[in-house]
């Protein structure tokens, strides 16, 4: 899993310094929206809603903008569907998609086109269910922690359920299975470590390593997928290799 946290690192923080901030906004004011629907606007009595405000905090969300999402969606309510798509990329890549849409067949056509202009393959729901784990990760930013023993944060984080912990040059990132996502949750809000971001992910099981011409066009095609407005996460079972990193990061 490491490579592929790192790879994520580095789109954070290229992410950080151009537009796909506005979708990361974009992508929370939707998982806003959903959980105020399902369970209400009030973060005490609704952990979802918490999530999502934690997960605002983290990527420094203007409070009025986070507060608006809220009003709105307690007043309109909301329109949005969560819909998932399943396919290949060349080279046999497996590609898992989730959606947040209010035109399912808006959607369904945008992602189809996509795979089709990417020499892709749009597969049936469920056909790649084989390749992932829903697993919960964790990402803190050491600056967060600066007055934490490490060792006894380890501990506590193990207790509470975490399976893997690994360290990076800025931040921590914490794995564990989905059942023990809230008692991880919970316990890092007990030691009152700000987390950067907190959410379930689909995690692949096995990964495939291509050459680096064949791995950047994949990657082509999951930045193409997550340009998607109706798009919130794109999974695969790439392998970043170094390799590979170092060729993206000249980019």
């Amino acid at each position: 899993m490491s490579g592929h946290n790192k790879w994520s690192t580095i789109k954070r923080k290229k992410g950080a310094l151009d537009s796909k901030r506005s979708k990361i906004f974009s992508k929370i004011i939707k998982e806003i929206s959903v959980a105020v629907r399902e369970s209400g606007a009030d973060p005490d009595s609704n952990p979802k809603l918490r999530l999502c405000l934690q997960n605002a905090k983290g990527v420094n969300m203007p409070k009025e903008t986070i507060q608006r999402a809220i009003t709105k969606a307690s007043d309109e309510g909301s329109n949005l569907h969560e819909l998932t798509f399943e396919g290949y990329a060349p080279g046999g890549i497996g590609i898992f998609i989730e959606c947040l849409s209010d035109n399912n067949n808006r959607s369904v056509s945008s992602i189809r086109a996509t795979f089709s202009k990417r020499s892709g393959t749009l597969g049936t729901n469920g056909s790649l269910s084989f390749l992932f784990d829903r697993m919960g990760v964790f990402n803190i930013l050491k600056e967060h922690m600066k007055n934490i023993d490490k060792d006894m944060f380890e501990l506590e984080i193990i207790d509470a359920g975490a399976e893997d912990l690994e360290e990076y040059e800025d931040r921590f990132v914490i794995t564990t299975a989905m059942e023990n996502f809230g008692s991880v949750n919970k316990k890092l809000e007990e030691l009152k470590i700000d987390v950067e971001n907190a959410e379930l992910r689909r995690i692949p099981n096995d990964y495939k390593t291509l050459d680096v011409e064949s791995a950047k066009k994949v990657l082509r095609l999951i930045e193409e997928f997550e340009e998607n407005e109706d798009v919130q996460n794109v999974y695969h079972n790439l392998s970043i290799t170094d390799e590979l990193m170092a060729a993206m990061e000249e980019e």
